[in-house]
């Protein structure tokens, strides 16, 4: 059976895409399931946020795309394995506009590993360049992390016309699998009445439950850990593992959570 591919996009920075990513990969993989998360952001904030510092690295996405090296070639294993990137990522987009077909790089460089695999989380660069458009043509469904605040939302809709835009050209099979909601505040109405506003404008459904605002993240960040492995038993941990069950079809209580937790 081949790999469900997600990728995690949203050309807005500081939605916790990363984090979200990251945690989504640690609950799948806690459920027993094989998974390969992608770095696709020059940053290489998901590599460092799995404990790797991106600036020592020899190989990475970039000679996959670039060079057509093998992933096997470079992927590290934690958690789950990753294809870790840096910095050098920054000049595959020059080199690849250059390239012919250069949408389906990706695609094409995850295709022999597909059967190693029941889940390939793709970690999105935060824009809709070619970087992006080559994790969505290589996409079965892509996640939306959203922070819960009326300016977050506002490029949901370019997002959207660019998935539009994916399905006419590249990858007509594309499905939205839904908003998760970030650093939420319960106890606040603006941010129930953003994630409401969003499902209906732009009729995609939003996950649940709503991830709370907790300071928990930042540590388990500086850690090189996922919050699941930093602190197994806290509300942050325990929503993820409940969206991992969302994605593998399980129905949850959708309430979400009325008050703050540091």
């Amino acid at each position: 059976m081949s790999a469900r591919i997600l990728a995690f996009a949203n050309q807005k920075g500081g939605v916790a895409k990363t984090t979200t990513t990251l945690s989504m990969a640690a609950a799948l993989a806690e459920r027993g399931r094989r998974v390969l998360a992608v770095d696709m952001d020059p940053q290489g904030a998901l590599t460092y946020s799995m404990g790797i510092d991106p600036d020592t690295l020899d190989e990475t996405v970039n000679d996959v795309l670039v060079r057509r090296l093998p992933v096997e070639k470079v992927v590290i294993a934690r958690e789950f394995d990753l294809i870790p990137a840096n910095i050098d990522l920054a000049g595959a987009e020059a080199v690849l506009l250059a390239k012919t077909g250069r949408e389906y790089a990706l695609q094409r460089a995850l295709r022999d590993v597909l059967p190693a695999y029941d889940y390939i989380l793709i970690d999105c660069p935060p824009s809709l360049g070619i970087l992006t458009i080559n994790a969505l043509t290589a996409a079965h469904g892509v996640v939306i992390p959203l922070q819960s605040e009326a300016l977050s939302h506002r490029g949901v809709g370019q997002l959207i016309e660019t998935l539009e835009d994916i399905r006419r050209f590249t990858n007509p099979e594309l499905e939205v699998v839904g908003v998760i909601p970030t650093m939420y505040d319960g106890r606040s109405n603006h941010a129930r009445e953003v994630l409401e506003d969003v499902g209906r404008r732009y009729d995609v459904p939003v996950l649940a439950p709503a991830v709370k605002r907790s300071i928990r993240f930042a540590e388990a960040t500086q850690a090189g850990k996922s919050i699941l492995t930093y602190a197994p038993n806290h509300q942050g941990a325990e929503a993820y593992r409940a969206l991992a069950g969302v994605l593998e079809g399980e129905e949850v209580d959708g309430e979400r959570p009325s008050e703050e937790e540091a």
